[in-house]
C-alpha cells in the first residue's frame, strides 16, 4: 500500500470521527444544517476512497495490524455516514410533509431497514462474514422469535396498518363499537393513547384497535349530533307541542344552529307524546354543556307553555280534571323560573303574578335598547330573544331571564340590548309592585344584588362589558331603592 492511500485511508478516520463530532455540536434543533454537515463530509470521504482506490462494497481480506486497522475503521465509517445521511434525508422529507407525528411509525420502519442493511453491509464487504449462512441461520431464530413475541408483534404490524390506512391521525376524536371514546393523544408501535372526557388516559394495543370499527368524530369536522328522547303529556296538538320544543332547543346558546335542531315525533297514545330533539355540538367536549342547557331550556318553556312531561313507561296514570290556564297562571309559572323570587312564599308569587301585564312583542322588534332606561322589569315568556351589544349577539334568553335590569333597578343606561328574533311574550312588572315586596321582606334587597351582581358576570362572560365593578354592594342597594322610589 502507497504512502498516498495511507494518508488518504487516514484522512477518512479523520473526516468520519470530524463529522461526528461537529454533528452533535451543532445540536437536535438544527436538522437541516446536521443534513448539511453530514451530506458535505460524506462526500468528501466517498472522494478519498475514490483517489485511494478503496472499494467499501467488496471485501478484500485486511490485515489488521498496522494500516489494515486505518482502512478497515475507514470502512466502517463511511457505511456508517451513509446509513446516517439517508436517514437524514428520510427525516427531512417527513418533516417537509407536513405530518411528522402521523408517520413516526413509517420513519422509524424505514430507519430500522437503513442500519439493518448497512449492518449487512458491513459483515459481509468489511468483515467477509457469509450472508447467506447468516441469513439461514437467523430465520430459524426469527421464526422463534415470532412464536413467543406473537401479540407484540401483532401491534406492531397492526400499528403499521393503522397508520397507512389512516383512518384517524393525532389531535381527533374517535368513538370505538365497544364504548371507548376520547381525544387520540399519541400513537406508537406497540400502542394508541387516547384521552378521555374524564381526563384519563386509556391505552389500547394496536392489533385491539384494529379489530373494532372506528368512528372519526372529528371527520370531516368535529361537529355532530346528539338526541334526547322526551315524552310529553298530549295536553295540546302535536303540531304546538313540536312548535314549543323547537323554540325551546333554538334558544340554546351552546349548539349549532346552522343547521338548525329538529324536532321529531315519534309515536303519541293517551298518556305521552314521545318526541326526539336532535341537534349539533360543535365537539364533543360540548355535548354535557348543550346537553344541560337544552334540558334546562325545554323545562323552561314547557313550563311557561303549561306543558307537562309524561310518566316513564309502565307508570299507573291516575286520570285528573285540569283547571283551565288562564294568563295570570302562565305567568305564575314563569315567575317560578326566576331565581330572585325564589324566597318569595307562593301566595307572594301569585299575587305578583296578578299584578304582571302580558305583552306580545312582534319578531324583529327591540325590546330593551341600549342606553335607555327600562322604567319596568320585563321578564322573557316565550319566543326567541337576542342580548346584544352593538352589532355584536352575546347570548340567547330562556322563559324566566330579566330584561331591563340596570335601568329598573339601578336607573342607569342599559349597557346592552334585547330584541326579539321571532313571535316574543314578556311580562312586565312596575316599580311599584317590587318596592312593596322590598318593604314587606328586606332580606330581598340582599338577594338582589347579589342576583344583579351574578347577571353582569354571565353577561361578561359571553362577551358583554362588565360594567358594575366600580360598585360596593351597599351602594347598588342604596341605587336600588332610589331607582325605586323608596327611602335610601
Amino acid at each position: 500500500m502507497s504512502q498516498q492511500t495511507i494518508l488518504l485511508i487516514i484522512l477518512i478516520d479523520i473526516l468520519g470521527v470530524a463529522s461526528i463530532v461537529v454533528w452533535h455540536l451543532q445540536g437536535r434543533d438544527r436538522p437541516n444544517e446536521r443534513l448539511v454537515t453530514q451530506i458535505v463530509f460524506f462526500a468528501l470521504m466517498t472522494a478519498a476512497l475514490v483517489f485511494a482506490r478503496v472499494m467499501p462494497f467488496r471485501f478484500a481480506a485486511p490485515h489488521l495490524d498496522g494500516t489494515g486497522s486505518f482502512e478497515v475503521a475507514a470502512k466502517i465509517l463511511w457505511w456508517t455516514h451513509l446509513a446516517w445521511a439517508t436517514i437524514g434525508f428520510v427525516r427531512i422529507y417527513i418533516v417537509h410533509d407536513g405530518k411528522p407525528r402521523e408517520a413516526r411509525l413509517i420513519q422509524d420502519l424505514l430507519v430500522a431497514i437503513v442500519y439493518l442493511g448497512v449492518l449487512l453491509s458491513m459483515m459481509a464487504f468489511v468483515f467477509g462474514v457469509p450472508i447467506g449462512t447468516l441469513v439461514a441461520t437467523s430465520g430459524v431464530l426469527a421464526i422463534i422469535l415470532g412464536l413467543a413475541l406473537q401479540n407484540t408483534l401483532g401491534d406492531v404490524f397492526s400499528g403499521i396498518a393503522l397508520t397507512l390506512g389512516r383512518p384517524y391521525v393525532i389531535g381527533d376524536w374517535i368513538l370505538l363499537s365497544d364504548g371507548t371514546e376520547g381525544r387520540v393523544v399519541a400513537s406508537n408501535w406497540r400502542s394508541t393513547y387516547l384521552l378521555t372526557t374524564g381526563h384519563n388516559q386509556v391505552v389500547l394495543p394496536n392489533s385491539v384497535l384494529a379489530k373494532q370499527s372506528v368512528t372519526n368524530v372529528s371527520q370531516p369536522d368535529e361537529t355532530h349530533a346528539v338526541m334526547i328522547p322526551l315524552r310529553v303529556v298530549p295536553s295540546a296538538t302535536p303540531d304546538a307541542i313540536a312548535a314549543v320544543l323547537r323554540e325551546a332547543v333554538e334558544n340554546c346558546n351552546s349548539i349549532v344552529q346552522d343547521p338548525p335542531p329538529a324536532v321529531c315525533l315519534i309515536a303519541i297514545d293517551n298518556v305521552a307524546l314521545s318526541v326526539d330533539l336532535i341537534f349539533r355540538v360543535t365537539s364533543p367536549a360540548q355535548r354535557s354543556v348543550a346537553r344541560n342547557e337544552v334540558i334546562d331550556m325545554v323545562y323552561r318553556h314547557c313550563r311557561a307553555h303549561g306543558l307537562e312531561f309524561a310518566m316513564p313507561t309502565g307508570t299507573q296514570v291516575v286520570a285528573s280534571s285540569q283547571k283551565p290556564r288562564g294568563a295570570s297562571s302562565r305567568s305564575r309559572d314563569v315567575l317560578d323560573n326566576v331565581s330572585i323570587f325564589a324566597a318569595l312564599s307562593s301566595d307572594e308569587r301569585d299575587a305578583l303574578a296578578e299584578l304582571a301585564a302580558t305583552r306580545e312583542i312582534p319578531a324583529g322588534e327591540t325590546i330593551v335598547a341600549e342606553a335607555s332606561i327600562a322604567e319596568t322589569l320585563k321578564i322573557a315568556v316565550g319566543g326567541i330573544l337576542m342580548l346584544s351589544q352593538g352589532d355584536e349577539d352575546l347570548l340567547r334568553l330562556a322563559p324566566g331571564d330579566c330584561l331591563g335590569v340596570r335601568g329598573f333597578f339601578l336607573g342607569r343606561p342599559e349597557a346592552h340590548q334585547a330584541r326579539a328574533l321571532t313571535r316574543a311574550t314578556v311580562l312586565e312588572i312596575d316599580k311599584t309592585a317590587i318596592a312593596e315586596l322590598i318593604s314587606r321582606r328586606p332580606g330581598l334587597l340582599d338577594d338582589l344584588v347579589a342576583w344583579i351582581r351574578s347577571k353582569n358576570a354571565a353577561a361578561a362572560v359571553h362577551g358583554g362589558a362588565l360594567v358594575l365593578s366600580g360598585i360596593s354592594d351597599t351602594e347598588m342597594a342604596i341605587e336600588i331603592k332610589t331607582s325605586l322610589g323608596m327611602p335610601a
